[in-house]
């Protein structure tokens, strides 16, 4: 079972659950949770072999295992049935955006609405390029200098300085297996982002985009404009991962919009 951490205001109160990218953990939402939990029950889950979710007992069962993008969802979809949750609003960066995305294929219902924080919705030929080079390196170099490489390409801007280093220093702490079973789910991105690209989610869901996400900004504006309830803020002055780049304006949009969509379930109810 998967670690995770609740910050429960009342039995009341809808849950937002957040999912990190790979490499990460739950220690990239730190300047999400206090305003968060002062409107929502909050759950953090670190992903299997990320943060606390890493030790060898939580890791024998899947030591052998495959990994595809079903199975760690599937392994967030048991933590919210441990946590007892049958309805959440998701909020994700990077590759847990595309977590969210199956999640929601695999039960729709318990989506009530989604944040998605530099969203990966389509590779494009630098990130297709990038792949390639850590597919044909990552046997012969140490994958922390892989880690290093791939944040900088896609947070290349002084001003990202601050991501870059939280996420090298989550993926400090990735056995070099784990890693190499993370890497191999880019297979599967491709096919899959071309399903979600053709198919707009059930629940409502906000993408929250830095203006300097050279890689994965214009795929997401060009996306958008063939959905119905899919919305797009983007923020000046930010890359990759907006909530950490900033923090301030990322809690208040998501906020906002999250309370909104609080607001009409509230009232169909």
């Amino acid at each position: 079972m998967l670690y995770t951490k609740t910050y429960e205001k009342s039995p009341d109160h809808e849950w937002v659950v957040f999912i990190h990218g790979a490499g990460g953990s739950s220690n990239i939402w730190f300047r999400q949770i206090k305003a968060y939990s002062e409107e929502f029950n909050v759950l953090l889950v670190d992903l299997r072999g990320h943060g606390k979710s890493k030790d060898m007992s939580t890791m024998k069962k899947y030591y052998k295992e495959q990994y595809s993008f079903r199975t760690v969802s599937k392994d967030v979809l048991e933590a919210l049935d441990k946590n007892q949750i049958t309805q959440a609003h998701f909020v994700g960066v990077s590759l847990g955006t595309i977590i969210i995305r199956t999640i929601a294929e695999m039960n729709p219902d318990i989506v009530l609405s989604a944040v998605m924080c530099g969203a990966i919705t389509r590779m494009n030929i630098r990130s297709r390029i990038l792949v390639f080079l850590g597919h044909t390196f990552k046997k012969l170099v140490p994958f922390i200098w892989l880690y290093k490489l791939f944040a900088w390409i896609i947070m290349p801007k002084k001003n990202h300085e601050e991501s870059r280093t939280l996420f090298v220093g989550e993926a400090k702490n990735l056995a070099r297996k784990e890693f190499l079973k993370w890497f191999k789910l880019t297979y599967d991105i491709n096919p899959l982002l071309k399903y979600f690209k053709e198919k707009e989610m059930q629940a409502p869901t906000l993408y929250v985009m830095g203006e300097e996400d050279h890689m994965f900004l214009p795929p997401v504006r060009t996306m958008i404009q063939d959905f119905n309830h899919s919305y797009l803020e983007v923020v000046a002055g930010s890359g990759h991962v907006v909530n950490v780049d900033k923090p301030d304006e990322f809690n208040e949009i998501s906020l906002r919009f999250l309370m909104n969509q609080k607001n009409i379930f509230q009232q169909s109810a």
